[in-house]
């Protein structure tokens, strides 16, 4: 597995590359988000770790650049402890996130986990290839997700939770059983991970995300997809 680390503080990156290649991980460098995306489509990565701040092109633009030609795993590190910037992170399609100073293990089991996810699609092992709800349509051969005709574009993880509900409809998932079936870890943060996916997945599929038709809250329990004929 090819990894990408990008960072424009040398000794994290050669810190952080010590550990990956001690796991049997390919390693490539970058100092700028602008280096980043420029690896990205020239070869073959399979998880980026991603610094929040840095020059010329900093982890957000990366993440956004990023996210319109690939969904492969964002891991964002970063220096701030602020639940708007890891939520901003997150909304713009990273994956997870890891606050500096961080413990080399357990970005290393973030690591394992997020690659886990992106070669396997996850645990639930689907019953059928396609899953359709209503107007609301998902195609596991080509993950493809479609409103109607329309086809609409998802990140991974966010393909993931809707698939995950989508494969019972009318069932109520809880906020930790939603994570731990995504992120493959317990749901040991309290975060607002799950919301936010949510929320992005509701501003995709919904006319009216306020007032959703087919991805309901149930308060005090978790979320579904509405059960339609």
């Amino acid at each position: 597995m090819n990894i990408l680390i990008c960072d424009d503080d040398p000794a994290i990156v050669d810190a952080i590359e010590v550990y990956l290649r001690n796991e049997g991980y390919t390693v490539f460098k970058a100092s700028n988000g602008k280096e980043a995306v420029a690896l990205i489509q020239s070869e073959t990565i399979h998880l980026i770790i991603l610094d929040w701040m840095m020059p010329v092109m900093d982890g957000v633009k990366a993440t956004v650049a990023i996210r319109n030609f690939s969904n492969l795993p964002i891991i964002m590190l970063t220096a701030k402890s602020e639940d708007t910037d890891t939520l901003t992170g997150l909304s713009l399609g990273a994956d997870d996130y890891i606050t500096k100073p961080f413990k080399p293990l357990e970005l290393i089991a973030r690591v394992k986990s997020q690659l886990r996810r992106y070669t396997s699609l996850g645990n639930y092992a689907p019953k059928e290839n396609c899953f359709k709800n209503g107007a609301l349509s998902l195609n596991d051969e080509t993950k493809e997700v479609f409103v109607e005709d329309d086809l609409v574009k998802l990140t991974r993880s966010e393909y993931q939770i809707l698939k995950l509900l989508l494969e019972s409809p009318g069932r109520v998932f809880s906020i930790d059983q939603i994570y731990e079936a995504i992120w493959d870890e317990p749901n040991f943060k309290s975060d607002n991970t799950v919301a936010v996916h949510v929320r992005r997945i509701r501003e995709k599929i919904e006319i009216n995300p306020k007032n959703p038709k087919y991805l309901k809250v149930v308060w005090g329990v978790g979320y579904k997809i509405e059960k339609f004929n």
